[in-house]
């Protein structure tokens, strides 16, 4: 039996800013554990038997993805790049008529959001082992998760019976009254939004109770292109698709749904609170990374990425600091975040999308100092990496090499940069950047002009395939 982890990666986590922002969202980030929160999804498989993941991403993340499945060693992977968000359900039919392509014999899928936090390794495989007989049986399985709390913030599964067992019916997120009737009278689960299901079996379903959605899906797919690890299905077929939740396309309608108890500490971090909740706390429950410094505090989440924080006769806060911003919420008000990444968006400013520290498939670059015609970038260049053939029409740049070694194309002319050395890029003039070295180039760029936007930029050759 081929079983095919599919891993949904398309969230943007906004209740998580300043951390987590639009270019470079949660599920890429390290909060909990060794590895970032996609990889931890892709790790804790590890002692089962599967094959090499597809996932789902959008086009702004394809490097991200593939950077930290590289690190995880991982080769083959399907990565499929959605046009645009379409919910759950097309997401996870790309991934089926993928399948469909690719393997002779029909896999089970196991659907996956890569962003849920579980702290029992071995409950969870030992779940997911459970559930394989189910599929294989064609029966379309989702993992319940065992409630500890009334809680309002996630949908249920009521089950009709113990173990692996029939669903019974899916239930809205409830009010606080119902939420504890629930936790009070048993029978009801957390709906996880885990899935595992035959490629062909989810399809079926599909077909029957959306059948606009498989054939516009299927379209997609047959017609999709393909470049370098990433696979791009047809936009306009796609964006044609319901945007709908496997839940409400599928697992609500069909009667071949089955609920495994899941009891493995799974959270879904989708606050800054349920983060508090999970992480290792001192004495006086704080959490704190980074450098921070607490007197007379209790019950804070407080996280520092470039400078010392301290805080002095606070308790039950959110503060997270990163290089460009900072947030204080009181903990129970973190979902409230949203509100402000929502004020950022209407008032047209970047750090709701980007950090400070911006990532490209070929390292990253840090802006620095930022004034009236000009901007200063630290850059770092990945071994044997390379940035794009290009020219700007609106700035000029200096670049001063900070260590490691670069080859700098400008115009007609190659040279090797090392140490202390630098050139001058007019405006107008091509250029590239390269790293021919075994260790990271760093260096410092210095822009000067009438416009520094980082859309003022004409390529004409990148071996990443990028046009913008």
């Amino acid at each position: 039996m081929n079983i095919v982890p599919v891993i949904l990666s398309g969230g943007s986590g906004t209740r998580l800013w300043p951390l987590s922002r639009r270019m470079y969202p949660k599920q890429f980030l390290n909060l909990y554990g060794q590895y970032t929160m996609l990889q931890e999804t892709l790790d804790r498989l590890d002692g089962l038997a599967v094959s090499a993941p597809i996932i789902v991403c959008n086009e702004e993340h394809r490097f991200i993805v593939a950077e930290q499945l590289r690190q995880l060693g991982i080769e083959q992977a399907g990565i499929i790049l959605e046009p645009e968000g379409r919910n759950t359900a097309p997401a996870i039919a790309l991934a089926a008529w993928l399948d469909q392509q690719s393997n002779a014999d029909d896999s089970v899928l196991l659907v996956l959001a890569a962003d849920h936090v579980i702290t029992d390794a071995p409950a969870y495989r030992s779940a997911v082992t459970r559930a394989i007989s189910a599929a294989e049986q064609g029966r379309l399985v989702t993992f319940g998760i065992v409630p500890d709390r009334a809680e309002t913030g996630y949908g249920y599964i009521q089950v009709d019976g113990e173990g692996v067992s029939p669903v019974k019916r899916f239930v809205e997120k409830p009010d606080a009254e119902t939420a504890r009737a629930y936790l009070e009278q048993g029978g009801y689960l957390w709906n996880s939004g885990m899935f595992m299901f035959h490629a062909r079996a989810y399809l079926d379903e599909l077909e029957t109770f959306s059948p606009d959605m498989a054939q516009l899906t299927r379209q997609a797919m047959q017609d999709a292109g393909r470049d370098l690890d990433f696979i791009r299905p047809q936009a306009d077929a796609f964006r044609a698709c319901p945007a709908d939740s496997i839940d409400y396309a599928v697992m609500e309608k069909t009667d071949k749904a089955m609920v495994v108890p899941l009891d493995a500490g799974w959270n879904d971090i989708g606050s800054w609170s349920s983060l508090w909740d999970v992480n290792d706390k001192d004495a006086d429950g704080n959490s704190t990374h980074g450098d921070v410094l607490l007197h007379d505090a209790h019950n804070n989440l407080v996280m520092s990425e470039s400078r010392l924080m301290a805080a002095v006769g606070v308790d039950d806060l959110i503060i997270v600091e990163t290089k460009d911003a900072v947030l204080v919420a009181a903990k129970d008000k973190s979902q409230d975040v949203k509100a402000i990444v929502e004020k950022l968006k209407s008032e047209g400013r970047e750090e709701c999308d980007f950090h400070r520290v911006v990532y490209r498939p070929w390292g990253c670059f840090d802006s620095i100092e930022e004034g009236e015609r000009f901007k200063v970038k630290r850059i770092t260049v990945k071994p044997g990496a390379k940035l794009s053939l290009q020219m700007h029409h609106h700035r000029a740049e200096h670049w001063i090499v900070v260590s490691g070694t670069a080859r700098v194309q400008k115009g007609e002319e190659t040279m090797l940069l090392t140490e202390n050395e630098s050139t001058y890029i007019h405006i107008g003039e091509t250029h590239s950047l390269e790293n021919p070295g075994k260790v990271p180039l760093e260096l410092i760029e210095i822009q000067t002009g009438s416009y520094l936007g980082e859309d003022d930029i004409v390529r004409f050759e990148d071996i990443y395939g990028r046009t913008r």
